[in-house]
């Protein structure tokens, strides 16, 4: 079965065509404009793979944890593929695809920029903590295989792991943390934090009014 998997939850937009074990296609593009280059290039990848779109059985998107603006692009991108395809869409955690590509057990890190983290813990690829959110010194993990943390966040991250290094999230690695033979849920973002925008508050009443 041909999967299309999308994933904005980072800075990286990732998205591929996998046929089975195979991908066929695939991008994965460093970038804050999610929302004006993602059909471009799913378009893009379906003739490099040489299918159309009525050749595809299902969509796997990361559903984050991620900022509100990225993980609402490749969401709403997913679920009308979905509807317009008639195929089923499966949501997966970001970091679960992260560790699917990951050896041993793992703690995957994204930045959750206002000085936070995102993270969730793995034991042979098996979530067991997470996802959350914290300041980076605030993280606290028993001892890993392998760290997955942008370079920049690296040294601000009081955990030591044989290896560390930054793994994004790939088409194989959604895939892989889909279930593709069961029913899909409804699709849930994972924000993990209440939004940046508050609503205002009432101005005081002026003495001047009756």
């Amino acid at each position: 079965m041909l999967v299309i998997a999308l994933d904005t939850a980072t800075t990286d937009l990732v998205a591929g065509i996998v046929d089975g074990d195979r991908v066929l296609a695939q991008t994965c593009v460093a970038t804050r404009a999610h929302n004006e280059r993602l059909m471009p290039e799913i378009t893009g990848l379906l003739q490099q793979a040489n299918v159309k779109f009525a050749d595809l059985g299902a969509v796997v998107v990361g559903c984050g944890p991620g900022p509100f603006t990225g993980l609402r692009v490749g969401m709403a991108t997913a679920s009308a593929l979905g509807q317009a395809l008639g195929i089923p869409v499966h949501g997966v955690c970001t970091h679960d695809a992260v560790a699917a590509e990951l050896n041993g057990d793992a703690l995957v890190v994204t930045d959750a920029r206002r000085r936070e983290v995102y993270w969730a813990r793995y034991a042979k690829g098996a979530r067991v903590a997470g996802p959350d959110v914290c300041k980076p010194a605030d993280l606290e993990s028993p001892a890993v295989d392998v760290v997955s943390v942008p370079e920049q966040l690296a040294q601000l991250l009081p955990v030591d792991a044989p290896s560390v290094t930054y793994q994004p999230p790939t088409p194989a690695g959604l895939v892989a943390a889909a279930d593709l033979a069961a029913e899909p849920e409804p699709l849930v973002p994972l924000y993990l934090r209440r939004p940046d925008a508050v609503p205002p508050k009432q101005a005081p009443k002026s003495p001047a009014l009756p």
